[in-house]
This record gives C-alpha cells, structure tokens and sequence, in this order.
C-alpha cells in the first residue's frame, strides 16, 4: 500500500511553522503546524477549535476569499490545513494572507464567530480571548515568512 505523504514528515524533529503539503492539480495544501512556545505541547481542544472558527471567517470574508477552499484542524492535532485555488492565489499570496488573516485575528474585537448551538455542535469550547493568544503566537511565528521556507 502507498505511504500517506503527510507520514513522511517526521514528527520528531517537526517545528511550528507554515509548510507547503501538497499540490494536487490546482488545489494546494499548505499545513500550518503549531506547537505551543516553550512547551512543544499541542494546542488545546479549546484553542484549535477557537483558531479554527477565527481564521476560517477570516479567510472567508478576504479579499481572496473565492480562492479559500478550506480551512480546518488536522487530525494529529499539530495544526491545521488551508487549501486554496492555485488559479486565483500564489503561494506568495497565500504566505502574505496567512500572515494578514492570522494579525487580524490575535487584535479580533467582538463574540467568537458561529458560537451558538445552531452554528456550531461543540460551542461551548470556544473563548475568543483563548482563540487571540494562540493566533498572535502563530502571526509572530510566520511574520517573516517567505515561499521559500515552505520546505519541510
């Protein structure tokens, strides 16, 4: 059977950082890895799921926003994929609007977008202060980030 690319990626020497996965015709997958700083533990229940709804409303309410195809956690818990357009966004652009939708997000003023139990089926973990910290640790991290460290 086929080894999974992503299990190539050796998680004992992985880092925080912002990756290039995958190209799949014109569907490119970046991963966002997270570690929490000083720790390497993972991110919390709470804080993947509160990064998940403030960066997903972010990248979908951009200017690139018809280039977003998805935003959302892996399942390792490590951090989270964003696949976009080729076609309609580089890589530079989505480098720069990561680094743009991630600022935005650690300065976010106002409630969690989708916490309510019509919009969300576990919005009780959510806390948009908790969603805050872990975004501005992550703008830092990739606020110089260039195409050329997307290499594993």
């Amino acid at each position: 059977m086929e080894r999974i690319a992503s299990f190539t990626v050796d998680h004992n020497k992985l880092v925080p950082g912002l990756y290039l996965s995958r190209r799949d015709g014109d569907i490119v997958t970046l991963d966002l890895r997270f570690k929490k700083p000083n720790t390497g533990d993972l991110l919390s229940n709470s804080e993947m799921h509160s990064v998940e709804h403030l960066i997903a409303t972010l990248l979908r309410n951009s200017g690139c926003k018809d280039a977003v195809i998805y935003f959302g956690p892996m399942g390792c818990q490590t951090g989270f994929y964003f696949l976009f357009d080729g076609r309609r966004l580089s890589l530079e652009g989505a480098v720069e609007l990561l680094k743009q939708v991630f600022a935005a997000a650690s300065e976010f003023e106002g409630g969690m977008p989708g916490k309510s139990p019509a919009e969300c089926g576990n919005y009780v973990n959510l806390d948009v202060e908790t969603g805050k910290a872990a975004c501005r640790f992550y703008a830092g991290l990739i606020a110089d980030w260039t195409v050329e460290k997307l290499a594993y």
